[in-house]
């Protein structure tokens, strides 16, 4: 068998012909770490009849220890060969949905939260929420410290790019895997990379976002190196970014499609662009849900921070790209500001949700801007209506914590625990005493 599997025969089919031994159950936590047991293959069938039990009390955001099964539940079309690990009698993965006892889908559970967004999609008449999303990261000498592999630029090759050789092997490991690679390369900051997906729906690119972060973790390993996603691990260098690209399908049409308009934008994607315009403070804390993430988004290192849109300008938060005559169905958004660190199945939850907002409610999208926001002055841009991001977790999770769209987004169970994880994350870190405070003030106060 070549193709994805659809059903548990088709997955017991490939365990067979690949001779798999193991089968890892992945799901995530509500911060979007990445969660698993493994399971004999023997104990398939019936996983996949009645699902596996475990203890979900440990795990971040899920219930506390007077109500801690669990049921993980094995998505078969998620069912692929891990490529890192040996042939034979090799090991396999499996995306799980996470159901309570009574079989019910649970609400603390990130890919409902995104299944449940994609059903509302699906009663407004469209087919598909596309995602393709650029994952920025960094190779480090290990896990210790920063210590670069190069210094190489943007586009950079040959000795200037000393993850070529690993780049590439991801590259294969997520061909392997079911993932469809668009391009890679090295980004600007010193042994900085990229690795940019296709568009796929938006549960699979979830799943792909979780499968790339542990597929670019385990490759940097077997070189004796270590990968980060964190933001903005280096002082004075560009931070790590996840540029998200995004659409509706409607009638097996681009629904953001219009050849009519000027900018080939159709009314649905104006107003799905205005819909996540309006509500990004708000959700910010969502896709920027790390203090160190708030130390990327800060003006003069290509993160936007201004919640405008543009076409060619890349300081605006939503950028709509030019395409050549005859690719204008490739029409989409693409929303400057998320992190590679990110929970990928909230952040596109949210994300859909505020432009579906943004069509059932008929928001007007303003004008683009394509000066470059940073350069204007903070009076310039309040004359012309240019909100900011939040500047701190902590600023960002207070907006979260009023949000009603995010609220009917998570359901209730899961936003009081994500605004009770995200507020305490802050306050850690508000209280700390650092090592620049302590150059700056000790010797002289």
């Amino acid at each position: 068998m070549s193709e994805q599997p659809q059903t548990p025969e088709d997955v017991r089919a490939l365990v067979e012909e690949r001779d798999i031994r193991f089968v890892r159950f992945w799901f995530t936590d509500i911060l979007g770490q990445l969660k698993s047991f493994s399971v004999n293959t023997d104990e398939l069938d019936q996983a996949f009849a009645n699902g596996l039990g475990f203890d979900g009390s440990s795990i971040t955001g899920f219930n506390a220890i007077e109500e801690s099964d669990m049921i993980a539940q094995p998505d078969p079309t998620t069912f692929a060969v891990l490529p890192w690990r040996p042939e034979e009698q090799g090991v396999a993965r499996v995306f799980c949905d996470i159901r309570t006892p009574e079989n019910t889908p649970y609400e603390g559970d990130p890919r409902h939260v995104l299944r449940t967004a994609i059903s509302r999609a699906e009663q407004m008449g469209f087919e598909a929420f596309n995602v393709a999303p650029e994952l920025e990261y960094f190779l480090f000498k290990d896990a210790a410290g920063t210590e670069v592999l190069d210094r190489g630029g943007y586009f950079d090759l040959t000795t200037l790019d000393a993850g070529s050789d690993v780049r590439r092997e991801t590259v294969l490991a997520l061909e392997q895997l079911g993932i469809h690679v668009a391009s890679s390369h090295h980004e600007s900051g010193p042994s900085q990379h990229e690795i940019d997906l296709r568009p796929a729906p938006a549960l699979k690119a979830a799943d792909d976002v979780m499968t790339q972060r542990i597929t670019v973790k385990e490759l940097a390993m077997k070189f004796g190196w270590h990968a980060t996603f964190m933001p903005k691990p280096l002082f004075g260098e560009n931070g790590s970014g996840m540029h998200t690209n995004m659409s509706l399908t409607k009638g097996g049409e681009n629904a953001f499609f219009d050849a009519d308009d000027p900018y080939h934008l159709s009314d649905v994607g104006k107003a799905f662009i205005a819909g996540q315009l309006r509500h990004a403070r708000e959700l910010s804390s969502i896709f920027a849900q790390w203090v160190n993430s708030y130390k990327r988004l800060v003006p003069g290192y290509e993160a936007p921070v201004y919640v405008a849109w543009s076409r060619r300008n890349r300081s605006a938060l939503v950028r709509v790209p030019l395409h050549h005559t005859g690719q204008e169905q490739m029409t989409h958004m693409e929303l400057r500001c998320p992190d590679p660190a990110c929970n990928p199945y909230l952040t596109f939850a949210a994300l859909l949700q505020a432009g579906l907002e943004g069509i059932e409610k008929g928001y007007e999208l303003p004008e683009p801007m394509e000066k470059n926001l940073y350069h204007l002055a903070p009076d310039d841009r309040r004359r012309l209506g240019i909100e900011q991001l939040p500047e701190t977790l902590g600023e960002a999770i207070e907006l979260t914590a009023e949000s009603e769209l995010v609220l009917r987004t998570f359901g209730e169970h899961m936003f009081n625990r994500y605004v009770e994880i995200k507020r305490q994350e802050w306050e850690d870190y508000r209280v700390q005493v650092t090592q620049w405070e302590l150059d700056r003030y000790l010797p002289v106060l």
